[in-house]
């Protein structure tokens, strides 16, 4: 799976695609991450401004392009 990032929500649209691929429900990927479930539920729906956010605007504004690749099982 190949996921192009130039946006939090971007990350976010990627942790739900890899969270669905795999079969798990917020709870349970929000329990391996150490992480309240509701939070995880912001995340994938790109409603929180984080270090990413800013990290990835500075990328873009220096002319970069950030692509996340996943390994995926089999």
């Amino acid at each position: 799976m190949d996921i192009q990032v130039r946006a939090g929500d971007d990350m976010g649209r990627a942790i739900r695609s890899v969270r669905t691929a795999r079969g798990l429900t917020q709870v349970e990927a929000a329990e391996m991450a150490a992480i309240e479930p509701s939070y995880l539920s912001k995340i994938e729906q790109g409603r929180t401004v984080s270090l990413l956010e800013h990290e990835l605007r500075i990328l873009r504004r220096l002319g970069a392009t950030v692509t996340v690749t996943f390994e995926t099982d089999g």
